[in-house]
């Protein structure tokens, strides 16, 4: 079995391609092969996939490619389902992508040693295994995110192999080739340095100087800079007439090593310097208080630290800013976010700034306001803060550039409201916490939380119950089993929950149930201070437009919790394919989500019972479907 990802990706068996067919199935190909045996989560190949907007069948698409893959690869390559996601392990299989990195490792040693014969068969074989672009047969988000580090790479590899050939004295031969490659690549100064170095050693000085001077032309016009350091150095000998001799660049038959291309989810790069000057005070600590009894979101909260910790100990995260972390109603969205920056305190040693982006009565809040508590946490008077937005902004971020400051967004609306508080500078990131996914350049890490699992939510309450809290638990466990699924296995509404029973240490499982089993009093008695189930469903219902409020009204006439397309057709009177539109909006509002497949491998859709019941008290009656109001 061979895999091959350095052009068109393919896999072979004794030299037939195998029909894997469409952009999506070798884009699951490519990310697994990526992580050379590293687990690559549903989330991050679902943005491999379809970037910010995935269909709310990712899942299940996601099973469906994995499964034909196994399919078509037979047993002699493994897929594993490792949570949170998928792991190849290729067994015997040739994979180009790992042959190349052995070859150019092996051709870089032999560079350093000065062993240029060498160096020049190791690399040139390193590059042959190239068959054009990195991954062109899959999609343009993975390409994006993978493509420019393996272009690196490959640049890199091949200056050193021209390297090489200078050392043997093949100025002659390279000439042409390094003419052709500098009009390809004119910002690149070592392939320039290289090609003045063939010209003066090809008796053509003239020549030499005026591709320098094309490249002192070149740089200020499209960078606004003068030539690096290699090249005026290379610049400085043509001029001295110096000789050159098998020491190329400068003065060096090395090249300095870069990192490799980073597999998906991995880490790259190394710490950074140390001694960057001490950062002035204050530190701001806005964040609210840390969440005592943090249960059921393990793996979620681990993969938000690790995408956090990259920015605090120096990790190159590419252009991430951040994770954006979104969920249902209740889904533990804000919790999550919280816990994280508290447990990252340390590593963003510069402060903590936290919003909510949302007020209690529905309205946002607007960047301008924000930017000025921000800037007060940071030190800025009442009196120096700029008045416009863009004069917020820039203070804002000129603040934060040399600062580890971690800045959590919590309840954000849109893009347009976030963008401005996101800091920009090497060390600082964002956690934003939404509704439903919020693309804004630079924070594309995008956490999706899903329902808890039984066990986790029955840990979840018990964890919050109080003293001996557990015990109680424990002594009824049907109680507290039905507790949970009438509250969905929200986190909110177990945290609700568990918040009366610590309160009332003489309370039982049982007593809670007896208050909650009435459908109409259920509402009510999950809320406790801020915390209130029905004021998080409103923030979902709100936004919603007449024609979606009136599905979700309807589907509350489908008794049971799960349906299909098709039984929502029945009840809104409409074709099934337009049902399903309808309920696709439904399920990016986080108002009913899709659980499966069925037998009849159709789409599977869930109700909650909170937002039936939520549902049920908007008074307004359910009309046709020939009469709704149009979407917008």
């Amino acid at each position: 079995m061979e895999f091959r990802i350095l052009g068109p990706v393919e896999a072979r068996r004794d030299g037939t391609v195998l029909p894997l067919a469409g952009a999506k199935i070798h884009t699951v190909l490519a990310a697994l092969l990526l992580a050379k045996g590293r687990v690559v989560s549903d989330s991050r190949l679902s943005e491999f996939l379809w970037g910010w907007s995935p269909p709310t069948t990712k899942n299940a698409q996601i099973y469906t490619y994995i499964s034909r893959l196994r399919k078509q690869l037979g047993e002699g390559v493994e897929i594993a389902r490792c949570q949170p996601g998928y792991s190849l392990h290729p067994g015997t299989a040739w994979i180009d992508s790992v042959e190349y990195d052995r070859l150019d490792r092996l051709g870089r040693e032999a560079l350093e040693a000065r062993h240029f014969e060498k160096a020049s068969a190791l690399l040139t074989a390193a590059l042959d295994l190239w068959r054009g672009a990195p991954f062109a047969s899959t999609t343009e988000h993975l390409c994006e995110a993978e493509v420019p580090e393996w272009e690196e790479a490959w640049a890199t590899t091949l200056v050193c192999r021209i390297e090489s050939d200078l050392a043997l004295g093949r100025h002659g031969e390279l000439v042409p080739e390094l003419t052709r490659l500098v009009a390809e690549h004119p910002l690149n100064e070592r392939l320039r340095a290289q090609l003045m170095t063939g010209l003066y050693r090809s008796s053509r000085q003239g020549d030499a100087l005026s591709v320098y001077r094309q490249g002192r032309i070149v740089l200020r016009e499209e960078l606004g800079v003068d030539p690096g350091p290699v090249l005026r150095e290379v610049h400085r000998q043509v001029l001295e007439g110096a000789e050159f001799g098998d020491r190329v660049l400068g003065g060096t038959a090395t090249v300095p090593r870069v990192p490799g291309p980073r597999a998906p989810g991995g880490p790259a790069g190394s710490p950074p310097s140390a001694g960057r000057p001490p950062v002035p005070s204050p530190a701001p600590a806005m964040l609210p208080p840390d969440i005592t009894h943090f249960n059921g979101r393990a793996l979620p909260l681990a993969e938000v630290v690790y995408e956090l910790r990259g920015a605090g100990e120096g990790r190159n995260t590419g252009q991430q800013r951040g994770v954006v972390i979104t969920g249902m109603p209740g889904s533990g969205r804000s919790a999550l976010a919280v816990r994280a920056a508290h447990l990252l305190r340390e590593q963003f040693s510069d402060g903590q700034l936290y919003a909510e982006l949302d007020r209690a009565d529905g309205s946002r809040r607007e960047p301008h306001d924000v930017l000025r508590d921000f800037l007060h946490a940071l030190g800025v008077p009442a009196h120096a803060v700029p008045g416009s937005v863009a004069e917020r902004v820039q203070l804002y971020r000129g603040l934060l550039a040399d600062r580890r400051v971690l800045v959590v967004l919590d309840d954000v609306a849109d893009a347009a409201q976030a963008a401005p508080l996101l800091p920009l500078g090497p060390h600082s990131r964002a956690v934003l916490t939404s509704r439903t996914p919020v693309v804004v350049d630079g924070a594309s890490r995008l956490i999706r939380l899903h329902p808890l699992g039984a066990d986790e939510a029955l840990a979840l309450l018990s964890a919050g119950a109080g003293p001996r809290g557990a015990e109680r638990i424990a002594a009824e466990p049907d109680a507290a089993a039905t507790v949970v699924e009438l509250c969905d296995r929200s986190p909110l509404a177990l945290r609700i929950c568990a918040l009366r029973l610590a309160l009332e240490p003489r309370a039982r499982p049982a007593d809670l149930l007896s208050r909650l089993l009435p459908p109409e009093r259920r509402l009510d008695e999950l809320r406790h201070g801020a915390l209130d189930v029905r004021a998080s469903l409103r923030a979902c219902y709100a936004p919603l437009t007449a024609g979606s409020r009136n599905v979700l009204r309807a589907l509350t006439l489908i008794p049971e919790s799960e349906f299909s397309a098709a039984d929502a057709a029945g009840v809104l009177r409409c074709g099934e394919r337009e049902a399903e539109k309808e309920l696709e909006a439904l399920a990016d509002a986080r108002l009913i989500e899709v659980t499966g497949v069925g037998a009849d491998q159709r789409l599977v859709y869930r109700l909650p019972s909170l937002v039936r019941l939520f549902t049920q008290e908007q008074r307004t009656p359910v009309r046709e479907w020939g009469n709704q109001v149009p979407r917008g």
